[in-house]
């Protein structure tokens, strides 16, 4: 339906449920102009070489449509489910950018952990044109993107710091680096029931995931509206998450949500800073909401939307 309807790139998250790359393939083969991409897998969860791997597989089912997204991901996530110490975040992001590169390019990797042995190129065709988009919050990391990144993710960054970051890092090097960014999308003919899953969704990623979002968005502005909704959520739940008043500029700088032509009012804001508008979905939401989502936030004649 999203190809359907001339949405240029769908993206599917990845964390401790459903492993992404099978369901990007089933998609890629589903589909013929869509363009998809990993966002993000974790680069604590695979290595380099499995990454490549992935990449050159997926690039060659979908006939060149693929985008590697990769990330960091959060403390709890790198130790609690894959049993990595979450340590020098902007290196391992760094490293692990650069041997990916190297091997889709057809080079011998860069052995570090065992160099006594003997490097393994990528056993197919070299395939360097796979671009990689990464999502980074912090400054380090962010100075990877600028260095590496053929694209950037960012998620929970206001628009204004979005146009600041964008030239910051573009000076940093010679070309155009794509932004991909947006709001969590919600429509629904009962705009009180759409805001209450927006506000569940946004109250999840600032109570429950670590304290990557919440810290990003403290440093950058947002303080007491954190702290008011972590306040509203001592036990926080993926459905059922409280945005309290004194926090609604949340909802209001990162979430469109209402009936279809509120969605879409909210939507128009981000056409003017970003390259590619992201349209984030909620999870469990029921499919006739999820359907009247995509047709409100469809692309125009002048707009590209990303889900």
């Amino acid at each position: 339906m999203a190809e359907e309807l001339g949405y240029e790139v769908f993206s599917v998250p990845e964390g401790w449920g459903l492993d992404s790359i099978p369901v990007l393939t089933e998609i890629a083969l589903r589909t013929r102009r869509i363009r998809i991409v990993s966002g993000i897998l974790s680069v604590w969860g695979r290595s380099p070489a499995t990454l490549a791997m992935t990449a050159a597989t997926l690039h060659d089912i979908s006939g060149g449509r693929f985008i590697l997204g990769l990330g960091a991901s959060t403390r709890a996530l790198a130790e609690g489910f894959h049993d990595v110490r979450f340590v020098q975040v902007a290196d391992r992001l760094r490293g692990t950018v650069t041997r990916v590169r190297a091997l889709l390019a057809g080079q011998t990797p860069d052995l570090t952990g065992v160099p006594s042995a003997r490097p393994i190129r990528l056993g197919v065709a070299p395939t360097p044109a796979v671009p990689i988009w990464l999502a980074a919050l912090g400054d380090r990391s962010a100075q990877v993107v600028a260095e590496l990144a053929d694209g950037w993710l960012p998620l929970y960054v206001d628009r204004k710091r979005l146009h600041t970051w964008r030239r910051q890092l573009e000076s940093k090097r010679s070309d155009q680096l794509i932004v991909a960014a947006g709001p969590s999308a919600v429509a629904d003919d009962n705009p009180l029931a759409a805001r209450q899953v927006a506000a569940s969704m946004a109250a999840w990623y600032v109570a429950a995931m670590g304290n990557v979002y919440s810290r990003s968005l403290s440093k950058n502005g947002y303080a007491a509206e954190v702290a008011a909704v972590r306040a509203a959520n001592p036990r926080p739940r993926p459905q059922g998450g409280v945005i309290p008043p004194e926090a609604e500029r949340l909802l209001d700088d990162f979430a469109a949500f209402g009936t279809s032509s509120q969605v879409r009012e909210r939507l128009e804001c981000w056409d003017q800073t970003v390259d590619i508008v992201m349209v984030g979905c909620a999870p469990g939401v029921p499919w006739d909401m999820i359907e009247t989502t995509l047709y409100a936030a469809a692309p125009n004649d002048t707009r590209i939307k990303h889900l």
